[in-house]
């Protein structure tokens, strides 16, 4: 039996989405940028595709740019924005549970001369607005948080943010890396009030290798590739279209079902830690509310790795933090200031809408089973 609870690393791609891909490379396998009859029917299912995706983030389609993905669009608006802003100041403002593909492009940035502030989460995993509004300078010229935490689910009030920005009149741009939000919980551009927001196709069905960045009308971000004129001479390149014709896909899949999906999802996610804490009365639940998709807790005492191996062993996939990560301990916990012991002994389950109660039940059973064994062979 495969039990696949490492959604938020990647999901299984519909086959819906891979029929039309392969549709698209088959049939409508010509240049966008072509002027031929085959061209122009590869640019209308272009656009088409980039209407669905700005759709869904309630954004027009000429503000919405396709890049190879999540970590690329954090990259381009950080580096872009912050390039943009410079003359207007040089302090950047950020959380230290965000993803790499921010912390990165920061640490970067800060070589080069930018003061950043990394800003601690609570213990629910969020930050807190009173942080975020001390933090805020006349200086502040970019700030990025999250939507959602890739490890524990946690949602910032980046509405509140925003708006805060702009009641202070301060010129800083807003980017806000909607990654795990996006089609999983309710936001739109609009709702958020950010400036530049980076999603991806592959947390929700669609294939690897596409993503895209909003930018709000009227900001011009420096190109990120240069060379010839598509998505705007905004980024050069052929257009992958087949991933692109896919990412719109999933897009309408996760619309239509996506009510039930988080009811769904939100079921497993309650059943899981019911079953956990009633089997190991020492469990730490992380997540506190948050996404219904992301579920991080610890067993103290226990090591995650060894948990980890155990579960693999019997078809269960879950990780300990990002999978980018590869092993490393989370920065995550340690920026909640979880106990030792708590982040050593952490997982993160994640959840989609083909996840089922009898998966759930397995997967506990095979924690508690071989917990006991542990437990005999410490004693």
């Amino acid at each position: 039996m495969l039990v696949y609870f490492d959604n938020a690393s990647t999901t299984r791609v519909h086959e819906r989405v891979a029929a039309v891909m392969t549709d698209v490379m088959l049939r409508d396998y010509a240049n966008p940028s072509s002027s031929h009859a085959p061209g122009r029917r590869a640019r209308q299912i272009l656009e088409e595709s980039r209407a669905a995706v700005a759709a869904a983030l309630g954004a027009a389609p000429k503000e919405l740019f396709f890049t190879s993905g999540g970590t690329e669009a954090d990259n381009w608006a950080l580096i872009g924005a912050a390039h943009l802003q410079q003359h207007k100041g040089r302090h950047i403002l950020s959380s230290a549970a965000e993803h790499d593909a921010v912390r990165r492009p920061l640490e970067y940035l800060k070589s080069q001369g930018w003061e950043v502030t990394f800003l601690s989460p609570g213990k629910d995993g969020a930050i807190s607005l009173e942080d975020f509004s001390a933090a805020l300078r006349e200086d502040t010229v970019l700030a990025s948080f999250m939507l959602v935490n890739n490890e524990t689910g946690a949602i910032n009030p980046i509405p509140e943010m925003t708006r805060l920005i702009a009641s202070r009149r301060l010129p800083a741009l807003f980017h806000c890396d909607a990654v795990q939000g996006f089609m999983k919980v309710p936001f739109t551009a609009k709702s958020l009030g950010a400036d530049l927001i980076s999603v991806s196709a592959h947390k929700i069905h669609g294939p690897k290798g596409i993503g895209a960045q909003y930018v709000r009308q009227g900001l011009r971000l420096p190109p990120l590739l240069r060379g010839g004129g598509q998505e705007g001479e905004a980024r050069a390149g052929t257009e992958s279209l087949p991933a692109i014709a896919g990412f719109a896909e999933a897009v309408r899949l996760a619309q239509a079902g996506r009510q039930a999906a988080e009811a769904h999802v939100a079921a497993l996610r309650k059943r899981a830690v019911e079953k956990l804490t009633a089997a190991f009365p020492e469990c730490v639940v992380i997540s506190r509310g948050g996404s219904p998709y992301i579920l991080s807790f610890s067993l103290p005492g226990y090591k995650s790795e060894v948990l980890l191996n155990i579960l693999d062993a019997n078809g269960v996939c879950v990780s300990k933090s990002s999978a980018c990560k590869r092993g490393a301990r989370s920065h995550v916990l340690e920026a909640m200031r979880l106990p030792p012991a708590v982040i050593d002994g952490a997982l993160r389950v994640s959840f989609s809408a083909e996840n089922t109660p009898e998966e759930v039940d397995y997967f506990v059973s095979v924690v508690e089973l071989e917990g006991r064994r542990l437990r005999r062979a410490r004693v």
